[in-house]
């Protein structure tokens, strides 16, 4: 199974990078069915969205192709955003604009919001209100919020708060678990249902 694993932050390094490292990592190792691809918009690598994607501008279809074609054979998705003056970043809100539901379509999102205090909430709202409406990307119910990331997820267990290290890791576990299951399902679901007719292009 493809899980593709976006780390949000801007910022390099970040711990939105970390957290990313650390899950693809364990679905190496730990997941047997698993083909995890971790994707950074460390830097913003990707041109802000405009009108020109949708004229076949040979600029965007040269940068983005790549990208398209991991997205389009991604079985699952892992949205890692760390929560920026209470608000999702702009590069990964502009992730959203770029790629439609021909490539995220009918596919399971696990939302991972990072938060450097005891804040994270408001990233996974915002997430689940406004970027999935026209790509058709479907949040699973489950979601991790990851707080003072700074003392979790570390390689040296002398830089971690054992008990919310333990914690954080047995969760994330189990969300990836129940995301697994999901794309099984979804999988199914895109084989069986005319889930691009293009009378509804938008949602709604």
């Amino acid at each position: 199974m493809h899980i593709t694993i976006v780390s949000g932050s801007h910022r390099n390094p970040s711990q939105s990078e970390k957290i990313g490292r650390y899950i693809e990592n364990l679905l190496h190792e730990q997941v047997d069915e698993a083909e995890p691809f971790l994707y950074l918009l460390a830097d913003n690598p990707l041109p802000l969205w405009d009108q020109s994607i949708w004229q076949s501008n040979e600029g965007w279809i040269e940068r983005l192709a790549p990208l398209k074609a991991q997205l389009t054979q991604s079985d699952a998705l892992v949205i890692i955003t760390p929560e920026w003056h209470g608000q999702v970043p702009a590069g990964l809100k502009n992730f959203f604009l770029l790629f439609s539901r021909f490539e995220l379509g009918h596919k399971p999102a696990l939302i991972v919001s990072v938060s450097a205090s005891n804040g994270g909430a408001y990233p996974v709202a915002e997430l689940r209100m406004s970027s999935y409406k026209n790509n058709r990307l479907c949040y699973i119910p489950e979601q991790l919020i990851i707080r003072d990331v700074e003392r979790v997820f570390n390689a040296d267990p002398d830089d971690n708060d054992q008990k919310s290290d333990t914690y954080y890791k047995a969760r994330l576990r189990w969300n990836l678990d129940i995301l697994m299951g999901y794309g099984r399902a979804l999988k199914q679901v895109r084989n069986d249902v005319n889930i691009h007719d293009p009378a509804f292009g938008n949602g709604m």
